[in-house]
């Protein structure tokens, strides 16, 4: 964690806590199981290493993408093309869609630190208007997703107003 009136250096996602601001989920997470709090204390061993590994899937072809269709990242503009970002994120939500299949959330009946961090960048995606629509396209394919982002919003975010997936 780091004071809150230093210089905030962008970094999402991020959570402020009285004079403490802890930016991205690894730290988030860590920050509140000090606390005493954990999303993923009713999964067994197997299930937390596969929702792990599911974590890193998003992380490593989500976060691509959109660090190259929203952003132009130069760091990735030169290491993918866009064709490759796109398979990539139609390769992720399919086997995203695979494992959450008629369920509310991708393990048992209770979100998890997978399902905050597959609708966080799900719902940038869907929402975030870019030059083309390529990005949201593959997304919006998979049904079971965008229900999934759907509910997530109305069930979370709902006093906010009309939701933007509505």
């Amino acid at each position: 964690p780091v004071d809150a009136d230093e210089a905030f250096v962008g970094k999402v996602p991020f959570i402020h806590v009285g004079n403490q601001v802890v930016s991205e989920l690894g730290p988030i997470v860590q920050f509140v199981k000090a606390k005493g709090h954990s999303l993923s204390d009713g999964l067994d061993e197997v299930q937390k290493a596969e929702m792990k590994a599911y974590m890193e899937l998003v992380n490593n072809m989500l976060l691509t993408a959109e660090l190259y269709l929203q952003w132009c990242d130069e760091a990735t503009v030169g290491e993918v093309s866009g064709s490759a970002v796109l398979e990539d994120v139609d390769q992720c939500c399919q086997a995203l869609s695979q494992r959450l299949g008629t369920q509310p959330y991708f393990f048992n009946k209770q979100p998890t630190e997978l399902d905050a961090l597959v609708f966080g960048h799900l719902y940038t995606i869907l929402t975030t208007q870019l030059t083309n629509d390529e990005l949201s396209e593959k997304v919006k394919n998979y049904s079971n997703l965008l229900a999934f982002c759907r509910r997530i919003e109305q069930h979370y975010f709902e006093d906010h107003g009309r939701g933007r997936l509505s």
